[in-house]
């Protein structure tokens, strides 16, 4: 099925407009999602806004925003307070700046999006300025539903990837954690060393796609054998081992690998020996 664009507008860099559509990156329907229903006769529940001092339920039309500026003490702004602030929803990603893409830190990073050309007219251009953001990221602003998002613009394949960014009063700064003061400053060599040579054992290309949700496919299990009436069968928990110390757990970090990896090479000897073995057969028969 293909994916459908949720907003249209135009990518503003300088002097050149490219209308692009904005597509999700992230597919919600992947992650399994559940409804509240009752026990007794499985109807789905409905929430509903009540009022704990008037004992009611209070509808829609009788709602409004407060703000708490002391415990329990409310300041309530109306439509037309926020209005006198909120950005006017426009059609345009401004880019304001460019940067190399390593300024994008991870922790700004809020929710991805695809950009494509919003037509045949628009596919060259978006090609070209793709091209010539080669290693760099924009860094601009778009207003959507009465709020300005900052937003990062990175190149991606035949695309361009827009990142929705949080502000820097957003992030919490490392500092404010009190768990981070007792790391030791002073570390041991000897440990350092083992450290590393444990990491270099499993280093790869980084290849996520090779990883799947083990929860949720466990889950989608779950909930056909239940829709089939069949019995659930529990894996064993594996209990997690014991470290004595640091050094000892290195240490039987690298021996397991290196077991692993023998027992890997004794299993593709033996395929190749067998392999090697029907060979001459199969060129005997064709004789």
């Amino acid at each position: 099925m293909a994916a459908r664009p949720t907003w249209k507008g135009y990518l503003k860099i300088s002097l050149v407009n490219i209308p692009v559509r904005v597509f999700p990156a992230t597919d919600a329907a992947a992650t399994i999602s559940f409804n509240q229903l009752h026990r007794e006769c499985r109807t789905r529940i409905q929430q509903k806004r009540w009022c704990p001092t008037c004992q009611v339920e209070v509808p829609n039309t009788d709602l409004v925003k407060g703000y708490e500026f002391e415990k329990g003490q409310y300041v309530v702004l109306e439509e037309e307070d926020i209005a006198k602030v909120r950005p006017e929803s426009t059609r345009v990603i401004n880019v304001v700046q460019f940067a190399d893409a390593s300024m994008i830190d991870p922790v700004y990073v809020e929710r991805p999006y695809y950009l494509a050309p919003d037509g045949n007219v628009a596919a060259e251009a978006f090609a070209v300025m793709r091209e010539g953001m080669a290693g760099k990221a924009a860094v601009g602003k778009v207003s959507l539903y009465g709020r300005e998002y900052l937003v990062a613009i990175q190149p991606r394949e035949k695309g361009l990837v827009m990142y929705t960014l949080r502000h820097a009063s957003e992030v919490r700064a490392m500092g404010a954690i009190d768990e981070l003061n007792v790391v030791p400053a002073k570390i041991k060599p000897d440990e350092v060393k083992l450290a590393k040579q444990v990491i270099s054992n499993f280093e790869t290309e980084g290849d996520l796609t090779q990883y799947k949700d083990d929860y949720q496919l466990e889950l989608r299990k779950i909930i056909d054998a239940k829709v089939a009436g069949e019995e659930i069968v529990l894996p064993a928990e594996e209990a997690p081992p014991k470290v004595v110390n640091l050094m000892e757990a290195l240490r039987q970090s690298l021996e397991r690998v290196s077991a692993a990896k023998k027992r890997t090479a004794r299993i593709e000897d033996a395929e190749t020996a067998q392999t090697a073995a029907k060979a001459p057969a199969k060129k005997r028969a064709r004789a």
